[in-house]
């Protein structure tokens, strides 16, 4: 299994920004965690509100605890609203069910960290991330 390097880390996140810019995006923020939901590296671009850091941590752990991107979170959380509820209440309020939470897999497709973001709309989040895991080239 590859493991996520600060320096791998470093390329997402800059992919990611870039991306931002490209979409004229507002102040985003970009955390990446490992595998183990720890955090690897975060950048909080000037402007960005002061719980971004914290959105973008919950859309990346979130998928890191189900398994799945934080947009099919959201999915399924309006089908069983009631599971999901329970799962913010065991997750202590860590998990946050809307788009902009990416896995990242190595090339055997184990999962290796996740990637979330907070600041425009959430599909626009989950775009920068998408976008910034392919600039790295890993895969999302």
């Amino acid at each position: 299994m590859t493991k996520l390097t600060l320096e791998s880390v470093l390329r997402v996140i800059d992919g990611a920004l870039v991306r931002g810019a490209e979409l004229g995006c507002a102040p985003l923020t970009v955390v990446v965690l490992d595998a183990g939901g720890h955090d690897i590296a975060l950048q909080r671009q000037d402007g960005s509100g002061i719980l971004r850091v914290d959105i973008a941590r919950g859309k990346a752990w979130g998928a890191l605890g189900m398994g799945f991107s934080s947009r099919e979170i959201s999915e399924r959380a309006q089908k069983a609203p009631a599971f999901y509820g329970a799962l913010a209440s065991v997750s202590q309020g860590r998990l946050v069910p809307v788009a902009g939470g990416v896995l990242i897999y190595d090339e055997e497709r184990n999962i290796v960290g996740a990637i979330g973001i907070s600041g425009d709309t959430s599909d626009r989040d989950e775009d920068c991330a998408l976008s910034g895991v392919r600039a790295a080239g890993l895969q999302p």
